[in-house]
């Protein structure tokens, strides 16, 4: 029949390697025994707060790598019934009959009971969340909101010392710019004055010296004028 063609290939997957060069069949991917399907969280571009959270489409290599060695088991625990569902799943079985499927064949080749491999996922989650954990308490570190014990600061907090350090000089700049606003505003107010001085002191010298000019114009003129016709 079609469906025990189908479990047998899915069987010679999960049990045979794939040959060096053999490209690896495709495994959509499952959720955990029992568990419903649950809509990943969306990534949103920017967080509240003054730090933008740049968007992550794609997780890294080296992250999926780090998972990848949290849930390497010894073959005889959730993680090995995992890849059997997977592939299972690829050969068409769905629903309870693959996850039943699944943990017969697992069962009929580790031993062990529903009980002890629900325990053993357990202990998966537990480690992502430890390791969530510990990469969370890291980050704060990094990001000058935690103290790293015994640890040299990393680069966002020396960059982040910096800034505060530019920012307040160039905030001590700025006193300094408005004081000598200030102090040219003062000194520009006093030119004008002294100007305006100045210039009505050369005003009032010019009356002086016209007048006394052409007084002394007028007399020169008066006394040579009468001198003159008495010395004839």
């Amino acid at each position: 029949m079609e469906i025990f063609d189908k479990l047998t290939n899915a069987a010679k997957d999960f049990f045979i390697e794939p040959q060096e060069g053999a490209p690896a069949p495709a495994t959509p991917p499952t959720t955990q025994f029992g568990a419903s399907a649950q809509p990943a969280a969306p990534v949103t571009a920017g967080a509240p707060g003054p730090i933008a959270v740049p968007a992550v489409g794609q997780a890294e290599q080296r992250h999926l790598d780090h998972i990848a060695g949290l849930l390497a088991g010894d073959g005889k625990d959730f993680g090995a019934y995992m890849k059997m569902v997977k592939s299972m799943a690829a050969a068409g079985l769905s629903g309870p009959m693959l996850y039943q499927t699944a943990y017969n064949a697992f069962s009929a080749v580790n031993g062990g009971t529903v009980p002890a491999l629900l325990a053993s996922a357990a202990q998966f989650e537990q480690a992502l969340a430890a390791d969530r954990e510990k990469v969370l308490t890291r980050h704060r570190e990094k990001m000058g909101e935690a103290n790293a014990p015994g640890g040299a600061p990393g680069p966002v907090v020396q960059l982040t010392a910096q800034e505060k350090k530019l920012a307040a000089e160039l905030a001590e700049l700025s006193r300094q710019i408005q004081a000598k606003q200030q102090q040219l505003q003062q000194v520009q107010q006093q030119l004008t004055e002294e100007r305006q001085k100045t210039q009505a002191a050369l005003a009032s010298y010019e009356l002086a010296n016209s007048a006394a000019l052409a007084d002394l114009q007028a007399h020169r003129k008066a006394a040579e004028s009468f001198l003159n016709a008495t010395a004839k």
